[in-house]
């Protein structure tokens, strides 16, 4: 019989109610088989992950390659003073393997004492917005957030999408994790835009005309930026240089640009691509660059772009960015690193009380014997990504990092079971990143949580995450290495619950909610706030803030959608994309109206007390 646990498969899992299931042979065969798993066990994956400081006892003598390529000799024990980073252990036959050296802990401030927004950029619409919030839409907010005091901005995963028709909707479901999303450029700022575009107003008119919506149309957004950033391209591709960059993200960009291109002609899934460019190592996809070399540099030239506005934006506030849990199986990031992700698998959680089926979020999963093999490369780039231009980095299902609930693909979420991941390996790796970009780290710990991970996180200063919705104590009594809140973009809004509009749009959607679960909701909004049956909205959003700010949690974020008063969420679990726009709701008032309603600097100023 195969040795399940080796490969890291739990034959035996318990929901959040405490009930115990039992795996069948059947599933825990096929994730064997997805993991490619061929012996008793993984082979060895000639990787050393250590503290720095710590004894590190070695067989045999070797020599050591440093990042900065300085070379040592070792013999019996590792050097204790080595710096931190990746670096290279040769043996005597010239075998490499990889050595990283990581500080005990992420970076966390000793200061760190602060409150912010939380906000789905995309709903952000301003008077000068083309349909949706960009980045300079962004830069705006966050400028204005400093002048109120806010020390953090959150916003929702920018990540690329793959560049078809119709374009990806959900944040959380990311072509790549490694780039950004073209629809958040703001094409007014743009080097060039107004010389290669006499009719750039026009363009803008019909731009902002796409405000009046009642929904975010992504579609046609993208057409109309998309028309403009072609008509920018052939002006400026010779005016500009922008090598520092390529170099700077490498064979990464190459690839992405490459899959961009492919996409463009043969669709966005890459699994029914002709054979010949599946394998981003194929000639065909070498020959790309002579084809269509030019479009290739134009993908590249709208990443550097998106990363120039980012970098504006980030000046202007202290950005908090949130890495999704996976990607899309047919992206590009799936594309680069197939040999790394599980075939015919996808990740999601088990039954439990807020989904009495379990989820199933259809984002194929790392095999952890194939990542540490890869010695972390994809989750460092990953991670390093996240962290650019970000002050904090906030990870989704950070629970994640120690094991992530597997499902084969077209089976119920009850046939699924965990799969478990090296948790001290990927928790150091992330310090040494966190170090690096001087960014602190938050980890969305919320639903089915193992024994012993969050006491595992506040050991390496990843700040926990309490929501009011889920806390059975007061504000007061939350954790200090927290981030306080009332909502997700997953859960019920303020206004939501005190309506009855949440419950209500639930059952018309056929989603049978628990009236329990509501009603639980409003009693914890009335004892947090002492207001009685009848009190307005407004006052129950501030008072409800109000109670939040007692909390002794180093960040309280208050989500752009309670400010404004919204009473739908941004995402509705369970709901059929043909019922319910999910993530195409935008905010019920425009970025000009925000900054300037009581409501929200009532709130702004309870939390800046």
């Amino acid at each position: 019989m195969p040795n399940f646990s080796a490969w890291g498969i739990d034959e035996k899992y318990r929901d959040d109610a405490g009930q115990w299931y039992e795996v069948s042979e059947a599933t825990k065969n096929k994730f064997l088989t997805a993991m490619q798993a061929a012996q008793e066990g993984p082979a060895d994956a000639a990787l050393l992950v250590c503290r720095q400081g710590a004894n590190v006892n070695i067989s045999e003598s070797c020599e050591l390659q440093l990042e900065d390529g300085t070379g040592l000799h070792a013999t019996g024990q590792l050097p204790r003073d080595l710096p931190l980073g990746y670096h290279s252990i040769f043996d005597r036959d010239g075998r490499e393997s990889r050595l990283i050296v990581t500080p005990p802990r992420c970076f966390l401030p000793s200061d760190l004492h602060t409150w912010g927004w939380a906000l789905q950029l995309y709903s952000l619409r301003s008077q000068s917005s083309w349909g949706m919030g960009d980045l300079e839409d962004l830069r705006r907010m966050c400028k204005w957030s400093a002048e109120l005091g806010a020390g953090v901005v959150m916003v929702n995963p920018l990540c690329a999408t793959a560049p078809v028709l119709p374009q990806q909707a959900s944040p959380y479901y990311p072509s790549s994790r490694l780039f950004l999303n073209p629809l958040y450029l703001c094409i007014e700022k743009i080097a060039g835009a107004r010389e290669a575009l006499p009719d750039l107003e026009t363009l803008a008119e019909e731009g902002r005309a796409l405000n009046d919506k009642p929904l975010i149309d992504r579609d046609e957004i993208y057409r109309l930026k998309m028309r403009a950033l072609e008509k920018i391209w052939p002006v400026m591709r010779d005016k500009i240089s922008f090598s520092d960059f390529e170099r700077g993200r490498g064979r990464s960009l190459q690839l992405f640009a490459s899959f961009c291109v492919l996409a463009e002609q043969f669709g966005a899934n890459w699994r029914t691509w002709p054979q010949q460019y599946r394998s981003p190592d194929g000639p065909a996809v070498l020959a790309l660059l002579v084809e269509f070399g030019d479009r290739v540099r134009f993908h590249k030239w709208l990443q550097y772009l998106l990363d120039e506005q980012l970098k504006v934006a980030s000046s202007a506030g202290n950005i908090m960015h949130d890495l999704p849990v996976g990607v899309a199986p047919d992206g590009a990031d799936a594309w680069m690193w197939q040999d790394v992700f599980a075939k015919d698998v996808s990740v999601g959680a088990p039954p439990d009380l807020f989904n009495s089926n379990g989820q199933d979020w259809g984002l194929p999963p790392f095999v952890p014997h194939k990542l540490r093999a890869a010695w972390y490369e994809p989750f460092i780039q990953t991670v390093r990504t996240a962290l650019r231009y970000a002050r904090g980095l906030r990870i989704d299902h950070v629970m994640g990092l120690f094991r992530l609930f597997w499902i084969p693909v077209g089976e119920p979420s009850a046939h699924g079971t965990y799969v478990r991941y090296n948790a001290d390996e990927m928790l150091s790796i992330l310090a040494l990143e966190s170090a690096r970009a001087e960014t602190f780290i938050v980890g969305e710990d919320l639903g089915t949580v193992d024994e012993g991970v969050r006491e595992k996180l506040a050991e390496h200063a990843v700040l926990s995450y309490r929501l009011l919705w889920f806390e059975e104590k007061q504000p007061e009594h939350y954790p200090k290495l927290a981030v306080a809140a009332v909502s997700t973009h997953d859960l019920p809004t303020i206004a939501g619950i005190w309506s009855g509009a949440d419950f209500d749009e639930q059952t018309e959607l056929g989603l049978e909610p628990s009236r329990d679960n509501s009603e639980k909701m409003r009693w914890y909004l009335k004892r947090a706030t002492n207001v009685h049956e009848h009190e307005h909205i407004s006052d129950v959003i501030v008072k409800t803030h109000e109670a939040l700010a007692r909390s002794p949690a180093v960040i309280t974020l208050a989500s752009l959608e309670d400010s404004a008063g919204a009473d739908k969420r941004p995402n509705l679990p369970g709901a059929r994309e043909d019922t319910r726009p999910n993530w195409c709701i935008p905010l019920p008032k425009k970025l000009e109206e925000i900054e300037t309603d009581p409501t929200v600097l009532r709130i702004a100023a309870s939390l800046k007390r």
